[in-house]
């Protein structure tokens, strides 16, 4: 299957952005929020260069942004330092990114490498629990399988 996902985003890395400012907060918030931001910064390069300060302005609608911005900046240091600003396409690579867990690695391997991957949030977790589908005691990586 091939979901749609409801984030506006330009490539890879925009997609990227787009999925760490979704933690916690609505799509649409996330929509507004980035309709600026990409007029600002649609790489690595430009994000780098942005002060916190400037980012947490644009970004506080969407809640936890003073977190958001540390790890937003950072993430775009990394994939300039540590990627040659590519977005990696390991869950591994991924998740050494700051604010990149298990579950934004998953939606970015899937949407934006095309490759079979299941991100389990918080309910999706509890229900396969429920439902027998993963063991009594299994964490999300478990239940992912």
């Amino acid at each position: 299957p091939n979901p749609p996902i409801p984030l506006n985003y330009l490539d890879d890395f925009t997609l990227l952005v787009a999925v760490i400012l979704s933690a916690q907060t609505t799509d649409g918030k996330v929509n507004h929020v980035t309709k600026d931001l990409f007029k600002l910064c649609r790489n690595a390069s430009s994000l780098a260069k942005m002060s916190h300060e400037e980012l947490l302005r644009i970004i506080r609608p969407v809640g936890l942004a003073p977190t958001k911005a540390k790890n937003l900046i950072r993430m775009a240091q990394m994939i300039i330092e540590d990627f040659q600003e590519t977005v990696p396409s390991t869950m591994e690579e991924l998740q050494r990114l700051p604010g990149v867990g298990r579950k934004t690695a998953n939606v970015i391997i899937s949407q934006a490498f095309g490759q079979a991957s299941f991100p389990v949030d918080t309910h999706i977790h509890r229900l396969t629990l429920r439902w027998g589908l993963a063991p009594e005691k299994a964490n999300v990586a478990v239940a992912e399988q």
